[in-house]
């Protein structure tokens, strides 16, 4: 599966308003259910013209997540940018985390239900993975190297216990339950860090 990302001007943010409209028949279908019909209905594009957009259904879905989990991880760096302490630049990270919108949540669902039973979405999971992480491993690294955070244990790892525990909110979240009480959980992540960290306050 080869995904181009093309188009400029009107037409380029025509396609880009498709993506938008992808992405919702996505959750609200799921993944294995959107055709390019759902979406000719839900955005008002010609079948045609979503089939030059994109040469397959598969590689139109894997735009949509590429473009939305884009849009997250781009988020997450603004958030970063507007703080200069890295301390503060890690609180905000998990925050945000904590914030992810449930429609987000439910779109990574399907893909990850779907890319369960597919070796080619499986490879780009680990693509989208990556990226989710790399924001945080950004502000670990230059926490240690600033000699604001002294740590034993390596940014990767660090970085697995906050992307787990973010993680685990997913089915919580789209499934309404009523735990974890999430400021609790976001508190006791925090002391974790503090102390895994060696920040004082």
């Amino acid at each position: 599966m080869v995904v181009k990302e093309r188009g400029r001007g009107r037409a380029g943010a025509r396609r880009q308003d498709v993506l938008g409209h992808v992405v919702e028949v996505m959750i609200e279908r799921g993944f294995h259910q959107t055709r390019f019909k759902d979406v000719a209905a839900a955005s008002g594009v010609a079948i045609s013209t979503l089939q030059v957009y994109f040469s397959t259904r598969e590689d139109m879905l894997v735009e949509a997540l590429r473009t939305s989990t884009r849009a997250e991880v781009d988020s997450m760096r603004a958030r970063v940018s507007e703080l200069s302490d890295p301390w503060d630049q890690l609180v905000g990270l998990v925050d945000r985390g904590f914030a992810t919108p449930v429609p987000v949540w439910r779109m990574l669902m399907e893909f990850w239900t779907a890319a369960a039973y597919d070796e080619e979405l499986r490879v780009y999971s680990h693509q989208l993975q990556a990226s989710y992480r790399a924001p945080f491993e950004a502000v670990l690294n230059a926490g240690i190297g600033g000699e604001v955070f002294r740590t034993r244990h390596e940014v990767a790892v660090i970085t697995d216990l906050i992307v787990t525990t973010l993680d685990g909110l997913l089915y919580p979240r789209v499934l309404a339950q009523p735990r974890p009480a999430v400021q609790d959980l976001r508190d006791l992540l925090l002391e974790q860090l503090r102390a895994t960290l060696g920040v004082a306050r």
